[in-house]
């Protein structure tokens, strides 16, 4: 018959695991200054992405897998995608609602098929599907410029005014 451990504490063999895990991960390795200020990933991310189209509810983008927007075992980080998303999705949003509309993000998700590996090139399409009733929706496909295949999908949902003034 099994024991139980009527306390809460994890076994000191078990902690140790975890936070050798943890270690190697770079759990807690200090943030360098440079990066630990507002915008710092957006700087990164931005230096990995290059426009490469723009039409009027349509955009597309290169995204180059540098290592600073890599994960830990050199693939793109979901950070990067989902920031990439956000950020192109607004931007193609914009070709239809005007520079000078305010939009809200609603909803942004993104699934990913397939992953992207060290210094490969990723093919940004992002195409406004609706655009009603202060609501724009967007959609976008990233695929790898080598083989043409989908490597993670997105949409995202903008509203012209916030939320709580629709109650």
């Amino acid at each position: 018959m099994a024991t139980s451990n009527s306390s809460n504490e994890i076994p000191a063999t078990d902690f140790k695991i975890v936070m050798a895990f943890l270690e190697e991960w770079g759990l807690f390795t200090p943030i360098r200054p440079d990066y630990n200020v507002k915008g710092a990933y957006s700087k990164v991310v931005g230096g990995a992405l290059k426009l490469s189209s723009l039409h009027k509810g349509k955009i597309s983008c290169i995204l180059t897998a540098k290592p600073p927007v890599l994960n830990g075992i050199g693939r793109l980080h979901g950070l990067t995608v989902a920031s990439v998303a956000e950020r192109v999705a607004i931007a193609c949003a914009k070709t239809v609602v005007g520079e000078d509309g305010d939009l809200f993000l609603g909803e942004l998700s993104v699934s990913y098929l397939s992953s992207a590996p060290r210094n490969a090139q990723v093919i940004v399409e992002a195409c406004v599907v609706s655009s009603e009733n202060k609501r724009t929706i967007v959609e976008l496909i990233f695929g790898s410029e080598e083989t043409g295949r989908v490597l993670y999908l997105s949409r995202a949902t903008f509203y012209s005014m916030p939320l709580s003034s629709r109650l």
